[in-house]
């Protein structure tokens, strides 16, 4: 049996679970995912799904939702609910394509979402970028595991030294070695004290070692005795310098990571401060590596992998927070779910490379007309896009909304499928309102869906809004 290195970034991608009650559809997801060399296991049923996933956890479930006894949400839930399987990604695959089917999909647990028929390259990419995501997340947990290591090294080292303090000071030599040997950034400071209040006005170094002493761009021995700390530390963070005063005053240690521009490269440090006589000693770590590893995982969960701007997941997050705080100003909340017109046939004509690269350009295109910092494009799922707009009225999103089919149809993408225009079209459903306890977040992606519906319904290609009481007069009409 062939081993795996786990500390190999390859390695940590192993195995799929597919679940699914139609054998022809586990046959060509097994080939598809057997070719790109991970490791397959398959299930026809609910129950033993269940019992894959807990005797050995995938690092990713595919999972249909129409099966007998046992449907795929409730597959899902269970899954959800357990601590053994609970973080492993679940990517539904479904001729399910209501809008509500996905939301419930997404709602208990499900991290993305795949309509039957399915493409090829489209599953592959969101394999990808789960596993990518799995992967980072199982790195950091094994850098953060180290790191608490080494941090009870360094608080029992820490607490060692405290204990030692009166022998350190007559053993200045030993002291110096120690100091010069590590690869942390290490100091001891003296308060230095108002005569008049017995405040304290700011720090003097007794002990820098050569790490420390970079910092600052100096040697060791030009910054011993000299009162340079408070100045540092205010063109970093001002309110650090209090903090430090409370821990000689307090006694109370104080642990934060800090970032700082250092020789022209932002870096990031973690520091631990300890009360030292009357003053503190404070050691310090550059982990820059690891926050950058962080920044990565947070842009990878975050980021739609074909298109580049943000994924479903994240539009659900940002969308909640949003309607949360319009509710609470009593601000307009406007929301845009666009189509690309007759996607399916470019796809069957054009090829799917082509589906991509044209997805990818509207995509961009719509990007550089969502400008203000607040507003939120996302890529809704396959050829459909969403908008959020906060403290945005009707007129405002409408208008957005009519500058983004403009763009598009600028592009002048040929579209010999096209029922309505020689070239790449998108339809646009506007919804806006006030949110309040009596609307919910459902309400105004059920109005933006009626009415992305109606402008695909009245011939594609433009621009249609409903409020509360245009919904309702249609649904009556209907």
């Amino acid at each position: 049996m062939k081993e795996f290195n786990l500390t190999s970034e390859e390695n940590l991608i192993e195995s799929i679970l597919i679940v699914d009650d139609q054998p022809a559809n586990l046959r060509v997801l097994s080939k598809m995912l057997e070719g790109r060399n991970y490791k397959v296991k398959k299930a026809s049923d609910g129950e033993s799904a269940i019992m894959a996933a807990q005797s050995q956890p995938p690092d990713l479930i595919l999972l249909d939702i129409l099966m007998p006894n046992m449907d795929g949400y409730e597959v899902c839930k269970i899954i959800k609910s357990d601590d053994k399987t609970k973080d492993i990604p679940v990517i539904f695959i479904s001729a399910l394509s209501d809008v509500f089917d996905k939301i419930k999909a997404f709602e208990i647990g499900g991290i993305d979402y795949v309509t039957k028929p399915f493409q090829e390259e489209e599953v592959l990419a969101r394999i990808t970028s789960q596993l990518t995501i799995q992967t980072q997340r199982k790195l950091l947990a094994k850098e953060r595991e180290l790191l608490e290591k080494e941090h009870q090294l360094l608080r029992k080292e820490i607490r060692q030294r405290k204990e030692a303090e009166a022998i350190l000071y007559q053993s200045r030599a030993l002291i110096s070695s120690i100091l010069n040997a590590s690869l942390d950034g290490i100091a001891a400071l003296e308060a230095v004290r108002d005569t008049k209040t017995g405040k304290i006005i700011d720090f003097r170094c007794i002990v820098v070692n050569p790490v420390t002493a970079q910092i600052f761009n100096s040697q060791p021995e030009d910054l011993t005795g000299k009162l340079i700390f408070k100045k540092f530390i205010n063109k970093i963070k001002p309110e650090l310098f209090t903090a430090f005063i409370q821990v000689v005053e307090t006694g109370k240690s104080l642990e934060q990571d800090i970032k700082y521009n250092h020789k022209n490269e932002q870096k990031w440090f973690h520091y631990i401060a300890v009360k030292l006589g009357d003053g503190f000693s404070v050691t310090v770590r550059d982990i820059t590596v690891r926050k950058k590893l962080e920044l990565k995982l947070s842009k990878l969960a975050t980021i739609d992998g074909l298109t580049g701007v943000y994924n479903r997941h994240y539009f659900n997050n940002i969308l909640t927070q949003e309607w949360e705080r319009n509710c609470r100003e009593k601000q307009y909340l406007s929301l845009i779910l666009c189509d690309v017109d007759y996607f399916k046939p470019y796809n069957d004509f054009y090829g799917h490379q082509k589906g991509d690269s044209c997805l990818i350009a509207v995509a961009k295109t719509m990007n550089n007309v969502v400008k203000r910092s607040s507003d939120i494009l996302a890529r809704y799922g396959g050829e459909e896009f969403a908008v959020i707009l906060p403290n945005t009225p009707k007129e405002g999103a409408i208008k957005i909304a009519e500058n983004l089919r403009e763009e598009i149809e600028k592009l002048n993408i040929p579209h010999a499928k096209s029922n309505i225009s020689e070239y790449v079209t998108i339809s646009l459903g506007v919804a806006s309102i006030i949110p309040d306890c009596e609307s919910s977040i459902e309400s105004l992606i059920r109005i933006a869906d009626n009415a992305l519906y109606f402008a695909k319904e009245n011939g594609r290609n433009q621009v249609k809004f409903y409020n509360h009481e245009e919904l309702e007069i249609r649904n009556k009409n209907d």
